[in-house]
């Protein structure tokens, strides 16, 4: 039986999380309006449809996720501080540790920075057509984050244990690095690629990090449990200010730390390929823009009016809240779905 301490640090920690984020909100908020931090729309003769869309959102602030890492961020170094006084209390609440949380703080917040940046070049009207880091640098940004992920996997955990779904866990040796990098980049890619109406990658983004909340609370991973918290009580703050209309949106320093974390989390608890159960939602995203890609370079027509595939429905004349909500419904039942495989997963191949 899980102790029901562990869950109550869990929950204490999540709503601390969503008070500090909400508290300092009106203080990020002030910044990105003073400083003209506005996203950067693409062209209308480059893009038509999606400048019809959302033309009236030019110029609303960006940056938003630093919200989330931000808030995370200090949660854990406040608490690792406190813990040094030796108080129980206090200490009990600490959950950054080596094996559990260390590195997926570090991957939050190192590609949070790297995503920050990537904002203030599109603010600024730098870039390929002014929008920021190519996609092809970005994927390599990417690449660049997942290999000194895996390398800390593979070298200094020394972990090459990869589990297959209803067969079992195997010791894959070096492979274990190129599929670390296939995760966690086609992760962010999709996380990424849902970052584009008010609320949904943030709405959707709370459904997967709860699942593997609870994933991480049964097999006993009770620090990393905790990390998933204090990020979804973050996530949910920056949603208060985030549903439409949004007050600031989320960024790509919002999407790339959550997108690498999310997959991050699924590595270090062995969930990998019950992800895209997870994260549905962001596969379709993804894949739908894949498909787009694929048929005009191949085919030069469209298979949507515009991807990725929330934008499509859009066109379609569905309201911008319509396509949110039923994306949000569509990930809670993946949600649910996902942690059910787990645990019937679990119960066939003997434990978590």
């Amino acid at each position: 039986m899980i102790d029901p301490m562990v869950i109550s640090k869990i929950l204490l920690l999540t709503t601390i999380s969503f008070i500090v984020a909400f508290a300092w909100t009106p203080l990020l908020t002030s910044i990105l309006y003073k400083y003209k931090l506005g996203k950067s729309l693409r062209s209308k003769i480059q893009a038509p449809i999606f400048h019809k869309l959302h033309a009236k959102k030019a110029g609303t602030p960006t940056m938003g996720g630093v919200l989330v890492w931000g808030t995370v961020f200090v949660i854990a170094i406040l608490f690792l501080f406190l813990s040094q006084w030796e108080i129980p209390v206090l200490s009990s609440l600490n959950f950054l540790t080596r094996g559990q949380t260390l590195l997926p703080l570090g991957a939050l917040v190192a590609s949070g920075i790297v995503g920050l940046a990537d904002d203030l070049l599109n603010v600024r009207g730098i870039g390929k057509n002014g929008g920021g880091i190519h996609i092809r640098h970005r994927l390599l940004l990417y690449s660049i984050i997942a290999i000194i992920g895996a390398w800390w996997f593979y070298a200094k955990l020394d972990w090459d244990l990869f589990h297959v779904p209803f067969v079992g866990a195997f010791n894959i040796g070096w492979w274990y690095i190129p599929i670390f990098i296939l995760v966690i980049v086609g992760t962010s890619f999709s996380v990424n690629q849902t970052d584009g109406l008010d609320g949904l990658a943030g709405g959707s983004l709370v459904s997967s990090f709860g699942a593997l909340a609870v994933i991480a609370l049964f097999q006993e991973r009770y620090d990393l449990a905790v990390f998933c918290g204090v990020i979804v009580g973050a996530l949910i703050a920056f949603l208060w200010f985030n549903i439409y209309p949004a007050r600031f949106i989320m960024g790509d320093t919002g999407a790339m730390s959550l997108g690498v974390t999310l997959a991050i989390v699924a590595m270090l608890t062995n969930t990998a390929l019950f992800l895209p159960v997870i994260g549905f939602v962001f596969v379709i995203e993804a894949v739908s823009t894949i498909i787009q890609l694929i048929s005009k370079k191949v085919f030069h027509k469209k298979v949507f009016l515009v991807a990725p595939i929330h934008h499509h429905f859009e066109a379609k004349g569905w309201p911008e809240p319509k396509v949110v909500m039923r994306f949000w419904v569509i990930s809670w039942i993946a949600a649910a779905l996902g942690i059910i495989l787990f645990l019937i997963d679990a119960s066939l191949t003997g434990g978590f």
